[in-house]
């Protein structure tokens, strides 16, 4: 494509190959696309899994988009599924689901209502004998969502606990290592307790590396982490929960409080071989998925798309600054591709707080990635240059944004710099993006799709809640013309 197709500039570019990205990984897309029925058997991903021997289908499910994984499973199996339950945050409008029923927990600290649906849950599987199907749509933010903690931890200390660590900067896999050992229904407990029927997972990853003992803290995957594993993560950071720590303590010394013994691991029964081979799982739409979504729209642009790491993890507002360095080296030198190029990424960065502000990694890490640009070397003549992110599913962190998008020059003003390393070290980002907005482009944040933001040097976007939930996807546009 020549250049007429990047006449409308790097801001708009950049929101445009994010909201591809997002539309890519859409849950009931991804989970139509690899899951049919075909003579008698249900085909995942081109495995095929008997159904003639299959009295009863049960489709049951948790995380953020979760409804959509099912509704799609229901559309597949045409009529065969029986019952179900799902447990989700934002019910999504318009699906076909059936017998299917939809619950509403809470993100990401667990409440009351996710403990009594993930009691319905666990009840609805023990209920199922060795001629049902269990179909489990799972997918991020199942752990927060469906809360099951042992008696001798409970909800109040599950939520301190889950607060502490978020707050911390624990990565995913080390807040789910203290989840699942305080759970009824996590670290393949959930498997266990549909024995003897036969379970298959669908799943919608947004976990760095799509390990399914991690997405969702895995209540149908093999645990391979132990009681002393989640005591390390508190220890780690330093987080005092009595009750969470006096019950890991408790499974150090030998099985729990309660009957509560080690998490299931690959020896288990659940997963040795027994059922439909193992308890098989399938990832159907992840990162990479959104990924692939982004490049496509960056090559339709006229972009050379570049993926740097499907895989970025660390704190979020320093990954901002490696990714405008690349994107520096990309306009001054070439390396490690010509612009005009879009270079993508997605991962899962975190941010260690310190202070009171509102924010998300991905606007932290816009806005340190703005910083890198305006105080770094100088961008050649003719490049333009924008950066933006998004949490895939609509939610920056505790705010309504779903991310930010800036151009290089946003910062050029040298008190915006100031006002922008102060926002970062109070935590503020979305506080100062607010003012930025205003004070710049004299409006609110922009939609994903609004000329708004494509007219403007940037700010918050919004899109509300996607149903999508596959990590945060970051680009970086740089266009010589």
């Amino acid at each position: 494509m020549g250049d007429d197709s990047r006449e409308s500039g790097v801001v708009e570019a950049a929101v445009a190959c994010l909201a591809a990205g997002v539309e890519r990984a859409d849950p009931w897309r991804a989970t139509r696309e690899a899951v049919s029925v075909d003579d008698d058997a249900l085909v995942v991903r081109g495995e095929r899994y008997a159904l003639a021997d299959v009295d009863r289908v049960v489709v049951v499910g948790a995380g953020k988009g979760c409804d959509r994984v099912a509704s799609a499973l229901v559309d597949a199996l045409d009529g065969r599924v029986d019952d179900g339950l799902v447990v989700v945050d934002e019910p999504a409008t318009g699906l076909a689901l059936g017998p299917v029923s939809v619950r509403v927990g809470d993100h990401p600290v667990p409440s009351e209502r996710g403990v009594a649906a993930a009691r319905d849950l666990r009840d609805l599987v023990g209920d199922a004998d060795e001629r049902t199907l269990v179909l489990v749509a799972m997918t991020g933010g199942a752990s927060a969502l469906v809360a099951a903690p042992v008696e001798s931890v409970g909800l109040d200390a599950l939520q301190v606990v889950t607060s502490a660590l978020l707050d911390a900067g624990a990565a995913i896999d080390e807040v789910n290592a203290v989840r699942k050992h305080v759970s009824t229904v996590k670290g393949g407990r959930l498997a266990v307790a549909a024995a003897p029927a036969r379970v298959l997972t669908v799943a919608v990853s947004d976990v760095v590396g799509d390990d399914p003992a991690v997405i969702g803290s895995g209540p149908t995957a093999p645990d391979a982490s132990t009681f002393a594993d989640a005591l390390a993560v508190l220890d780690r950071y330093g987080v005092d929960a009595p009750a969470v720590r006096s019950h890991l303590e408790a499974g150090v010394a030998g099985g729990g409080w309660g009957g509560v013994a080690e998490t299931p691991d690959a020896d288990d029964d659940a997963f040795s071989g027994t059922g439909l081979d193992g308890a098989p799982y399938h990832v159907v739409a992840s990162a990479r998925t959104a990924v692939a979504g982004a490049t496509a729209a960056a090559a339709s642009r006229g972009f050379e798309p570049t993926v740097l790491s499907t895989t970025m993890t660390g704190e979020a507002s320093e990954c901002g600054r490696f990714h405008a360095a690349v994107g520096r080296e990309a306009a001054a030198a070439g390396h490690p591709v010509e612009a005009p190029v879009v270079l993508v990424s997605a991962g899962e960065t975190t941010v260690t707080v310190s202070g009171d502000g509102e924010g998300g990694p991905n606007q932290e890490f816009v806005l340190g990635a703005a910083l890198d640009l305006a105080d770094g070397p100088r961008l050649p003549d003719g490049v333009d240059v924008a950066v933006a992110a998004v949490d895939t599913d609509g939610r920056d962190g505790s705010t309504d944004d779903a991310g930010a998008v800036l151009a290089a020059d946003a910062l050029a003003d040298a008190e915006l710099r100031d006002g922008a390393r102060a926002a970062l070290a109070r935590n503020d980002a979305s506080g100062f993006l607010e003012r930025f907005e205003r004070e710049r482009s004299g409006g609110p944040g922009a939609s994903a799709s609004s000329d708004a933001a494509a007219a403007s040097p940037g700010g918050r976007l919004r899109s509300g809640s996607t149903g999508t939930n596959v990590n945060d996807l970051r680009v970086v546009v740089v266009d010589d013309r």
